[in-house]
């Protein structure tokens, strides 16, 4: 060996052992051991996915909770530390993972008991047989287990239909992004860009699926970042440089490099933290605002995940794929002092994130972010004061890693009461009736809320309870964009706009056209399980013309849905309808069926071919409404394995076989849709961005179920005095 390369190849030997050291730095040290308790409140690679450099975050204000004695109190809480713990001991003498060269376990959930099961049970009733559902990875192989805790009885369940891949690891994606660190082109690659090795910052990028050259065996896409100067490093991409990497043999099976000749953009202005900013440019706006209660909060949570609020009550549970699941939702009728049912069960099911870049390093970027990545394990520690007021009750997550461990995800959901100002009724009469009447409720409210920080984006779940029987959920985003390297400093230099693909938000960056859909599985049980779904179409009627000076007029015209094809629902503005969940057995004093109505928003649609892949394998999107009859195994609207599926195990395919929905326990799916098309004000992190739908009483109350609330009066209320004339 000559001098030259003996010098070349101790340079690359050097950096990669760098690089190494720098990354596992910041990864633990090894895997937790059985019997430990690993605490995700600091966002280590173990506990974060798709990003790797993240600063430690301040420290909840309510100490970490010992979950070591944790037991269940009710059917659908979920999987509890010893549970977990129990799991991972009955599987380790399973002949299947016995004999294993190899194994991961991709998820460990509680099984729910049956539907039926669960409506029947009361509280104080003995506990079902507790059983977990377990998607593993065994010898190259994906399996569905049932464990039964009880009897250490073992199922294994055939998943040789399905097309894809289970959710992805934490521990595998961290395994991934060092991957390319151990390939000489890469490093070369890297150091020609004028990047030292030790400021990498790497992402594993999900595929997709493009045809059967990516078949039968895991596929990840790494792309880098410079970390140079900026905790920012997504707006500084290494563009054009994709490394496709094998997830189970950890091998490079090619790198892309078309980008050599893009800059990476400067690191100037990119860091959003506020001790980051100069004293000279911090904008001090507002003044503290909090809303205190003097007497505690409304709402209480009994055996740690039975929610209590006004006339509410309803179970509460973290998920590691859904993010939080709201289950057995009722409302307090008003006239009979009963609990009715509203809900068995909701959840973010899926989340499509395509972006509109058809370029090599981009097209694959079509994500979805609950099957692939697991939404609630991207579910970061909730920041008290900011994410949550004060009164904030937090629940944690309880989850397994990859060698079932149990891990501990802290502060990852919590509770409140919010109180805005806004008004829940009114009513002031005309001084000319000679009445003085004004009548007004505040309106308070119950939010659930979760923050999944998916890498880049975050996205905020809230689940919203009002005393008036409505429930609304509504999806913030907000975090950072995926943005795109480029030669252009300014539009000027651009001679076709289009083909950005984006907009420039800054000198070399593109923000990146793209839409985000997030599908959501509504279980409504409205008043009991057997329900139908009823259509109300709002028709332009003409008037002749002796019969009225009006030419014309609406007529509301009432089509319950007999299949699931009649319940396929495409939103068009000049075709308006309500959409309502009735129980045609229950009635109203004066006749009209009880029900609840879906009052859609956030109603950006798909654009998509519907043959192109993504969308094959998104084609739950197609529509924005779509009822299914109960099945317990249809909850995931992209199906049951999600990573590199081929789209045969979708909601969009379960719909077309068209079964009877009419008097049925039937199943409301929504999908909120956004278009995102970038701009300036979103770099160098967005201001949120949100929309919502409503579950809307309609004939479910015999009249206003809050008529007889009292209004607040100023005796009631503190008197807080400001700081400055105290």
């Amino acid at each position: 060996m000559d001098t030259r390369r003996f010098l070349c190849f101790f340079f690359l030997t050097l950096c990669i052992a760098l690089a190494l050291l720098f990354t596992w730095a910041r990864l633990p040290y090894g895997p937790p051991y059985a019997g430990d308790l690993l605490d995700c409140s600091t966002n280590s690679a173990w506990c974060s996915s798709k990003n790797r450099l993240q600063s430690k975050p301040p420290n909840p204000t309510r100490r970490l909770r010992d979950h070591a004695s944790d037991t269940p109190h009710h059917p659908l809480d979920p999987l509890t530390l010893p549970e977990i713990t129990a799991v991972r001991s009955i599987l380790s003498s399973h002949p299947l993972f016995a004999s294993s060269s190899s194994h991961a376990l991709h998820s460990v959930d509680l099984q729910e008991p049956d539907k039926s099961l669960v409506l029947r049970w009361h509280h104080g009733d003995p506990l079902f047989p507790r059983k977990a559902t377990v998607v593993a990875r065994v010898d190259d192989m994906s399996h569905v287990l049932t464990v039964d805790l009880t009897t250490r009885e073992v199922t294994v369940e055939d998943t040789a239909s399905h097309s894809g891949y289970p959710t992805m690891t934490l521990e595998e994606m961290s395994a991934a992004i060092l991957v390319p660190l151990m390939n000489a082109d890469f490093n070369r690659t890297i150091v020609q860009r004028g990047v030292d090795l030790t400021d990498l910052a790497c992402l594993p990028i999900s595929t997709g699926w493009y045809g059967k050259v990516e078949e039968n065996r895991r596929l990840i896409k790494v792309q880098c970042y410079s970390a140079k100067d900026t905790v920012n490093f997504y707006m500084r991409p290494i563009e054009g440089l994709t490394v496709l990497v094998d997830l189970d043999t950890k091998q490079v099976l090619e790198i892309s490099d078309k980008g050599g000749s893009i800059p990476i953009p400067k690191a100037a202005n990119t860091d959003y933290r506020y001790s980051a900013q100069k004293p000279n440019q911090v904008l001090k706006l507002l003044k503290p605002i909090s809303i205190e209660q003097p007497n505690g909060p409304s709402f209480s949570v009994e055996d740690d995940h039975l929610v209590k609020w006004a006339n509410w009550e309803f179970h509460l549970k973290p998920d590691a794929r859904a993010g939080v699941i709201v289950s057995r939702a009722k409302v307090r009728d008003p006239n009979t002092g009963e609990f009715r049912d509203v809900m068995y069960k909701g959840f973010t099911s899926e989340l499509f994130v395509p972006y509109m870049d058809p370029t090599d390093a981009w097209y694959f970027k079509t994500y979805m972010d609950a099957g692939e990545y697991g939404f609630g394990l991207q579910a970061m520690p909730l920041d008290p004061l900011n994410d949550c007021p004060r009164n904030a009750y937090y629940m944690d997550g309880v989850f397994a890693a990859a060698d079932g461990t149990p891990y501990v995800r802290s502060n990852m959901v919590c509770v409140f009461e919010s109180y805005a100002g806004d008004i829940a009724w009114r009513h002031t009469e005309c001084p000319i009736t000679g009445m003085q009447i004004r009548e007004v409720r505040p309106k308070v409210t119950l939010v659930v809320r979760m923050a999944a920080s998916v890498a880049n984006y975050d996205y905020i779940i809230d689940w919203e309870f009002q005393t008036d029987g409505l429930i609304r959920v509504k999806v913030g985003l907000s975090g950072i964009l995926m943005v795109k390297g480029t030669s252009y400093e300014n539009v000027n230099q651009v001679s076709s706009p289009e083909n950005l693909h984006g907009t420039l938000l800054s000198e070399n960056v593109i923000g990146v056209i793209h839409d985000h859909y997030v599908t959501f599985y509504l279980d409504m049980d409205v008043d009991g399980s057997d329900n139908s779904f009823l259509k109300v179409n709002l028709q332009r009627e003409q008037n002749s013309p002796n019969e009225s000076p009006r030419k014309s007029y609406l007529k509301a015209t009432k089509t319950v849905a007999k299949t699931e094809k009649d319940a396929q629902v495409k939103l068009k503005l000049y075709d308006p309808s309500e959409f309502h969940v009735i129980n045609p057995t229950k009635r109203t004093r004066v006749g009209n069926p009880v029900g609840y109505k879906l009052v859609p928003g956030g109603t950006a649609a798909s654009l998509l071919d519907l043959d192109d892949p993504p969308q094959k394998r998104g084609a739950f999107t197609n529509n924005q409404i779509w009822v299914t009859p109960y099945n317990r195994s249809e909850q995931w609207a992209g199906g049951l394995l999600v990573c590199q599926s081929q789209g045969e195990d979708t909601l969009a395919v379960w719909s077309d076989r068209d079964r009877p929905i009419e008097n049925k326990d039937i199943v409301l799916w929504y999908t909120l849709g956004f278009h995102h098309v970038p701009c300036q004000e979103d770099f160098p992190i967005m201001p949120t961005v949100s929309s919502s739908f409503d579950l809307k009483p309609v004939n479910f109350f015999e009249s206003n179920p809050i008529l007889r609330t009292p209004p607040n009066v100023e005796a009631d209320l503190p008197v807080c005095v400001a700081a400055a004339s105290a």
